[in-house]
């Protein structure tokens, strides 16, 4: 059964089907290796980042097993943790902290113009509880919540308030905490707690571009600690057979 180039809508989903299926109909035995995420961008003629959510999202079912440096392998039909997740409206670990990149940009360029000293002690004192605690851990993400909700706030509009905090939300959905288990420590903690006071400074210091620059590197930055890779690149593993093959 060969892979077939994914249209778009919600592609990581496609792409998840189409592993699924190839599991289900024995072209991937159960022990065998998957072919690496390059291999995978590179049939499908996806990026790299769809194919690490389609992974995810088939090792949040059990039916894949990820090891770090090893590669991706088929999981045993036993070690099925819960059932298919692909109907689920779950959203993407990259395709949210993109929308976040590009609205919480906005409202940072924003927070520079209006932000009143009341506004930066409130994103003052998220930034240092973020600095007492350790992460991975339910406080870090409580303060790191918060640091984004009290930038948001400063627009005084609590409709961007709500919406910046459901999006932060999205962080609990089985996709995003499944990806953080690999990628996220202290180091990549105290990496997002520097990006976050450079933030603050450039909201403090009523510098709107600077603001709406540092909220984007920020989030960019999110997204390339995520896309580490965490496979074998040197694949062993047999190419899947073309269409024509």
């Amino acid at each position: 059964m060969p892979l077939e180039a994914v249209e778009a809508r919600r592609l990581y989903r496609q792409v998840a089907d189409q592993l699924r299926a190839l599991i289900d109909s024995g072209e991937y035995r159960v022990g065998s290796r998957l072919p690496t995420e390059r291999d995978l961008a590179e049939q499908l003629k996806v990026s790299r980042p769809t194919v690490r959510e389609a992974l995810i999202a088939l090792e949040v079912e059990g039916r894949v097993r990820i090891r770090v440096g090893s590669g991706i392998y088929v999981s045993e039909p036993a070690a099925l943790a819960q059932p298919s997740l692909a109907s689920a409206e779950i959203e993407g670990p990259f395709e949210l902290l993109r929308a976040r990149e590009f609205m919480e940009g906005a409202i940072a360029e924003q927070a520079a113009r209006v932000a009143t000293p009341d506004d930066i002690a409130r994103i003052d004192a998220s930034v240092e509880a973020m600095a007492t605690v350790q992460h991975p851990g339910e406080a870090s993400m409580i303060h790191d919540r918060a640091f984004h909700v009290a930038v948001a706030a400063c627009l005084d509009n609590a409709v961007l308030v709500r919406v910046v905090g459901e999006l932060f939300d999205q962080r609990l959905n089985p996709y995003f905490a499944k990806l953080a288990h690999y990628f996220e420590n202290p180091q990549s903690w105290n990496a997002a707690l520097a990006e976050h006071r450079a933030i603050r400074d450039a909201i403090a210091s009523h510098d709107p571009d600077a603001a709406r620059l540092s909220m984007r590197d920020h989030l960019a930055r999110s997204q390339a600690r995520f896309a580490q890779n965490f496979g074998a690149e040197a694949s062993t593993a047999p190419r899947v057979r073309e269409r024509n093959g």
